[in-house]
């Protein structure tokens, strides 16, 4: 009797230890970077259109559409996305897209 449940006991700890692994070797995967553009956007309309658009692209998983600075930061899966197909998917929508940094100064920099 003390044996089947030792065996069952183990079997579990075993079984534990593995899904465990396993979860941590899927968020691992789930690696998430952020990518600003400046982008030709005039007026609320546009704001809304980008918004829209972007947040259903594949990877990403969030969004600021900021119309005064007109930036727009990305937040995205890089196993689902990457920074040229976002551009492409603001250019699809009729804007001219740059990548935009901010250098440690606080000075902006774009390519």
């Amino acid at each position: 009797m003390k044996t089947k449940i030792l065996t069952l006991m183990t079997a579990c700890m075993l079984g534990l230890s593995f899904s465990s692994s396993a979860a941590i070797m899927k968020d691992s995967k789930k690696e998430k970077a952020e990518v600003t553009f400046l982008v030709s956007m005039t007026c609320e309309k546009c704001q809304k259109r980008i918004e829209n658009n972007l947040s259903f692209e594949k990877g990403v998983t969030g969004l600021d559409v900021d119309l005064p600075k007109k930036t727009v930061t990305i937040e995205y899966r890089k196993d689902k996305t990457s920074p040229d197909k976002l551009k492409a998917a603001i250019k699809k929508l009729g804007y001219t897209a740059t990548p935009f940094h901010v250098q440690k100064e606080g000075k902006q920099k774009t390519e």
